[in-house]
């Protein structure tokens, strides 16, 4: 009984925890440790000269936080706003960052074995924020370094000068 437990902990010590949300036809998850809440659309206040996928900022409990699109951002088809769609607010490099998307799906375990590396597209496509591909029940889930992505040159969200 006792290998059985510790067999058990070791597995559950390799497996990490993904938020699985959906952009358009796609599955995407982000380190579900990264995440601070899941909240409903509001209105954003938006920044002039702010690139398009930046819908703007929100006062969240006094912390003002930019709102990235990330349908826009990943071109994942024309963004709607209505009462599915959601913000997941993350803790990102040490701020506040809320990430709009058509919706949560549910929190879910990989094991190291269910992430397959990502593929190498070339120097025209930026993948270097996607950490592998995740397979549940035959079904695709990219895994996204929201970090990597939100500190990149072109989101400009994170100052790297910090």
């Amino acid at each position: 009984m006792q290998s059985d437990q510790t067999a058990d902990n070791n597995q559950s010590a390799l497996t990490s925890e993904y938020l699985t949300f959906t952009l358009g036809k796609e599955e995407y998850g982000i380190d579900i440790l990264k995440v601070q809440e899941i909240r409903g659309y509001d209105t954003v206040t938006h920044i002039a000269n702010a690139p398009d996928f930046i819908k703007g900022v929100i006062n969240l409990r006094g912390v003002i936080v930019p709102i990235v699109d990330m349908r826009i951002k990943f071109n994942a088809g024309e963004p709607t706003y209505h009462e599915f769609t959601v913000v997941i607010i993350m803790n990102v490099l040490e701020r506040v960052i809320g990430m709009v998307v058509d919706g949560v799906s549910d929190v879910v375990a990989l094991a190291p074995e269910q992430i397959k590396p990502a593929p190498e597209m070339g120097a025209a496509l930026d993948t270097d924020y996607i950490t592998g591909l995740g397979t549940i029940n035959e079904q695709m889930l990219i895994l996204v370094d929201i970090e990597k992505l939100m500190s990149s040159d072109e989101m400009q969200i994170i100052d790297h000068t910090n």
